[in-house]
């Protein structure tokens, strides 16, 4: 079993008590790693019903086959639970240093349940676990804290660690890694948060152990192969970084703005990826051994914060903290971004949260007297202040720190009918009305408003029909897989998009037989996509997902887009009725969306 450590961690803060289990080869062929292996144990572990933030539940950190291999954009690792923002199955990547150390661990998953009695921080090394006492660094930032954590345990020793936002369960808490100046953020769901509730402000790894792989001469001719669209698809990646989006995707007329009033910025220009590199680029910052090096260094070198460093904002941090508040300082949105990122914080939902604010400050239903900051379209002093103090629940933040739709909930009946969220979890920047393959990829994702269960690459290529129904649900599976797989090896999404197919093909499958040593086909792979995808849905269901949930945002299904490119797009109710028939009908779910007995047999679930 090449590409596995062949063992799996857990332990109970509680106690401090740590057992160590062997990771049959049976269950890593089903599962792969990563994904997979967090949904089996999330499926197992974690009793149904129980509150997102009870000791109960349990958070992994898991890696995969390719992880410490030669393949492109393998330092990836992926940390799940049950969120506190949606209630559900949620799982998340992150790069940087971390995941090919905590492979050298030789453990291929972390299963952390319980809650230390008081602040701590666990460390993972070959040869288990040990929980350390952390109340000095409560109240630090992500950075301070790694920084403080890798000189005590070493240089050769990873952390990644919470904020402020997560010892106080904001909702969308996040957590952060920092290595070389490159930062993995751990982003969406609120992780961060159950990761406080447990008292449990960051985790250490520390190995030392070789990942081999069955087949280096099969790896090595696969990675020639791939070499040359891998640069050629990254090209503008590894020059702008993701902001390079904000440009072709405004003239679609498929950025939401202004809390999704419209999809085109007018301001999209000083927001994107070429302005924001002629006037604040450093350096480039990269992964481990990643040839792409999308991550980028800015420095701010005049005006009011001259002297200023911070990383890049992404694409979706841009739209989220920029057109969806009518935001077009680009100075403001490095600083909100970096803010996130130190307080550990989600950028989509903080952003998108703060969009329904605007919006209902600007209808009278909130008053700037309940703010308590000067707040509105386009303000970005108030946007920094008020992403303060969301992090520190102080004031209006402790409202703000629950989220969109559970603020709008708050505010008056009918009021989510403004907030863009699927399942609670706000959405990304690539639009629900625009692209009809997210109109029924965000209904029925596992993560809801994630763009990391049904991908949006696809979709805008020149040939592709974005503004038809047909074969959508059938395009939605397919990506649903795709993402699965890649989160379950566990592999970056742009290096295996671009370098090895946007869709389960034979190009993973000589990958995963290079490196484990089974005779594996793209059809066993695809598979392997699925069932994990039906042990994600079993988890939902379980929480009571069901048909009536696998809905869209008020705005998508009502409004259509009023200007632009894409004028008229959105998705009625009927339409994704339509849509969801037909999902259901391939994916082998009844007509409530729970999946068949025949079906899970056939998986082997």
């Amino acid at each position: 079993m090449n590409g596995y450590g062949g063992r799996l961690l857990f332990v109970d803060l509680t106690t401090g008590a740590s057992r160590v289990e062997p990771l049959a080869e049976s269950a890593a062929r089903a599962l792969l790693g990563g994904n997979g292996l967090a949904a089996r144990i999330l499926y197992d572990r974690v009793p149904a019903g129980v509150d997102a933030f009870d000791p109960a539940n349990a958070v992994v950190f898991a890696v995969g086959p390719v992880t410490d291999t030669t393949v492109p954009g393998n330092s990836r690792a992926l940390v799940a639970a049950k969120s506190p923002l949606t209630g559900l199955f949620f799982d998340s990547t992150f790069g940087g240093r971390f995941p090919a150390t905590l492979k050298r661990t030789g453990f291929d998953a972390v299963c952390v349940t319980g809650r230390a009695a008081a602040p701590s921080y666990l460390v993972v090394t070959e040869d288990g676990a040990v929980v350390k006492p952390a109340a000095a660094l409560w109240g630090r930032t992500t950075r301070d804290t790694v920084t403080a954590l890798v000189a005590a345990e070493g240089a050769d020793a990873d952390a990644i660690a919470i904020g402020p936002a997560g010892e106080h369960r904001v909702r969308f808490a996040a957590m952060a890694h920092y290595w070389k100046n490159r930062e993995g953020v751990s982003g969406r769901g609120g992780i961060g948060a159950v990761l406080g509730s447990k008292n449990l402000k960051a985790v250490v790894v520390r190995g030392a152990r070789k990942t081999a792989v069955a087949d280096a001469p099969a790896l090595k001719a696969l990675l020639e192969e791939t070499r040359e669209p891998l640069a050629t698809g990254t090209k503008a990646l590894s020059t702008y970084g993701t902001p390079f989006l904000v440009g072709p995707i405004n003239a679609l007329g498929a950025l939401g703005a202004f809390n999704l009033k419209t999809e085109v910025f007018a301001a999209a220009r000083v927001i994107g990826g070429e302005d924001m590199k002629a006037h604040y680029h450093e350096r480039d910052t990269t992964c481990l051994k990643c040839p792409v090096a999308c991550g980028k260094q800015y420095a701010i070198g005049a005006g009011e914060f001259a002297g200023r460093r911070a990383k890049m904002p992404e694409y979706e941090t841009i739209f989220a903290l920029g057109p969806m508040l009518g935001i077009d300082n680009p100075e403001a949105l490095i600083l909100a971004n970096d803010l996130c990122d130190l307080l550990g914080m989600d950028t989509i939902s903080m952003g998108v949260t703060l969009a329904f604010l605007c919006e209902a400050l600007e209808r009278g239903w909130l008053t700037p007297a309940e703010v308590g900051v000067p707040f509105g379209w386009g303000d970005w002093r108030g946007m920094l202040r008020l992403v303060e103090m969301t992090a520190a629940r102080e004031g209006f933040g402790e409202r703000l720190a629950e989220g969109a739709w559970r603020l709008a909930a708050s505010v008056r009946p009918g009021a989510t009918n403004l907030v863009y969220a699927v399942k609670r979890l706000e959405l990304p920047a690539h639009s629900a009305r625009a692209l009809k393959g997210l109109s029924i990829g965000y209904a029925t994702a596992t993560r809801g408003g994630s763009h990391h269960d049904t991908r949006p690459t696809p979709q805008y290529a020149p040939t592709f029909d974005r503004r038809g129904t047909k074969d959508k649900p059938a395009f939605a599976m397919r990506s649903q897989h795709f993402t699965a797989l890649g989160d379950s090896l566990v592999l970056c999404r742009f290096t295996s998009e671009r370098g090895f197919g946007l869709f389960v093909g034979e190009p993973y499958a000589r990958m995963v037989r290079a490196v484990t040593g089974w005779n594996v086909t793209a059809e066993e792979l695809e598979r392997v996509g699925e069932r994990i995808v039906n042990l994600e849905r079993l988890f939902n269901v379980r929480e009571g997902v069901r048909r009536a949930d696998d809905t869209l945002p008020w705005r998508v299904m009502h409004e259509p887009i009023p200007e632009g490119p894409s004028a008229g797009m959105h998705c009625p109710p009927a339409e994704l009725a339509e849509m969801l028939d037909v999902y259901y009908g391939l994916r082998g779910w009844d007509a409530d969306g729970v999946p068949t007995g025949a079906r899970l047999a056939a998986l082997g679930l």
